[in-house]
């Protein structure tokens, strides 16, 4: 089940958009952080160009969209099963996976003002667990 709450983040207030999915940490951390994974369970990519395809912070790349907006992106933070980053070169959603009892919580951290966001977060969370 999906969950939507008003949460404080490492980056101020946020809309924690989460799911508990049966399966490890180290898994979901896997699927969040390759770039060649993203378009399996992010409804609106199609595509992503990146050197590299496990993501750090400083990475950067280029998301190409369902709708055909590329759309520029830079890795701002990636450490401790959380990673941030930059749309346009505005602060985006923030991933973290937080373990728990041989399975996981996936979060998004939506900014407030992108808060129409949070429909689209909910449907990635129930693919990252039909995938996991």
């Amino acid at each position: 089940m999906v969950t939507t709450n008003l949460g404080r983040t490492a980056d101020g207030h946020r809309l924690e958009v989460a799911a508990e999915i049966d399966a490890p940490a180290e898994r979901l951390w896997d699927l969040l952080t390759h770039t060649s994974r993203w378009p399996e369970w992010g409804p609106l990519l199609s595509d992503v160009t990146c050197d590299v395809d496990e993501i750090g912070t400083g990475t950067t790349g280029t998301l190409e969209t369902t709708f055909g907006l590329d759309v520029p992106f830079r890795v701002t933070s990636c450490l401790d099963f959380r990673w941030t980053w930059d749309l346009f070169g505005i602060t985006a959603t923030g991933h973290r996976v937080e373990p728990l009892n041989g399975h996981c919580r996936v979060v998004f951290e939506v900014p407030v003002l992108a808060a129409g966001y949070s429909p689209i977060c909910a449907v990635a969370l129930q693919e990252l667990d039909e995938i996991a």
